[in-house]
């Protein structure tokens, strides 16, 4: 989803949670590497601010722990692909940066590859594969008629990621 937040917030954000991705306080004092001057990218779940809310709630408790994309969306808007040790700041729904994530895994295959255990990952519905594969077909269906993306087929091919919470630790409820 395509938020936009307060620049001074972000900066703010990645000061206090910068230690937590690995960069050291000389690193992000003096500016050694390019991850201790300029704060990762910043992104939101989903299509709209509820999603956005929900999805990062699951992460902040623990339960989320992946996430998937059709591959048309990342060519579409000309984004590089997540790659292994990149670092994310999540938004929620208004755009404030609420979440600092590191991905694990990346791997690209058709929807109708995708298994119950990265499902499970995806912390979303009851965590089941069959909850997953409704939600998402209406999902990337809906995306697709908005954004003019590649029809949906059991062939189309998602990318789907995992990563770590690092900043803020995870709450319990």
């Amino acid at each position: 989803m395509s938020t936009t937040t307060d620049d001074g917030e972000l900066a703010d954000f990645w000061a206090a949670a910068s230690g937590h991705a690995g960069v050291g306080r000389l690193d992000v004092v003096l500016g050694e590497t390019p991850l201790g001057v300029v704060p990762p990218p910043a992104w939101a779940f989903g299509d709209n601010p509820a999603l956005a809310d929900e999805l990062l709630g699951a992460v902040l408790r623990g339960r989320k722990t992946a996430c998937s994309t059709a591959l048309w969306e990342f060519e579409a808007g000309d984004e590089p692909l997540p790659v292994v040790g990149d670092v994310s700041i999540l938004l929620d729904g208004a755009g404030h940066p609420r979440a600092l994530i590191r991905t694990t895994v990346v791997r690209t295959v058709a929807f109708g590859a995708v298994d119950a255990r990265f499902a499970a990952a995806e912390g979303e519905d009851d965590g089941s594969l069959a909850a997953w594969r409704h939600g998402h077909e209406v999902y990337f269906r809906r995306r697709a008629a908005e954004a003019g993306g590649q029809p949906f087929d059991e062939d189309l091919p998602v990318v789907l990621e995992e990563f770590e919470l690092r900043y803020p630790s995870v709450s319990e409820e």
